[in-house]
């Protein structure tokens, strides 16, 4: 908002129109819809002032967390390979599969992170991967196509 001058003052600032909103007025009487129990409802911990319960909690019965029992446990430090098939190398054909080629044409979303080639459908004829692992099954498919895997 500008002053008659047509500039902005400290105290001429107001929030954008629509932008807050009046608190609403709880426990002022009978007429004003939330007047005695203030929205509340009658009684118990949700009534109290910092009343509410932490998430998981039963009512003082044994919670389900504790009821299930544990077993094993996930490693944090593992690495998931990112996978791609034989039958999506087809384009290929003839050269050489790196990680960068393979994120170049969308088959992976990382470079970094482990690529591992599997055996399903068919090896493109003459297909070098290069720093790749491989499957068992997707090595021998390759060397059958007349292709290699280097390290």
């Amino acid at each position: 908002m500008a002053t008659k001058t047509g500039r902005v003052s400290l105290g001429s600032l107001k929030p954008a129109k629509g932008s807050t909103q009046t608190a609403k007025r709880l426990g002022r009487g009978p007429g004003s819809g939330t007047g005695k129990t203030a929205g509340k409802g009658h009684k118990g911990q949700k009534a109290r002032s910092g009343g509410h319960v932490r998430p998981g909690f039963e009512g003082g019965q044994m919670p389900l967390i504790r009821r299930v029992p544990k077993r094993g446990f996930t490693n944090p430090f593992k690495e998931r390979s990112q996978v791609v098939n034989l039958k999506s190398l087809a384009s290929f054909a003839g050269g050489e599969v790196t990680a960068e080629r393979l994120v170049g044409a969308g088959l992976v979303a990382h470079a970094s992170r482990p690529i591992k080639v599997l055996g399903d459908g068919e090896a493109p004829a003459g297909l070098v991967v290069k720093g790749l692992s491989a499957s068992a099954a997707a090595k021998a498919k390759i060397e059958a196509a007349g292709g290699r895997i280097e390290a």
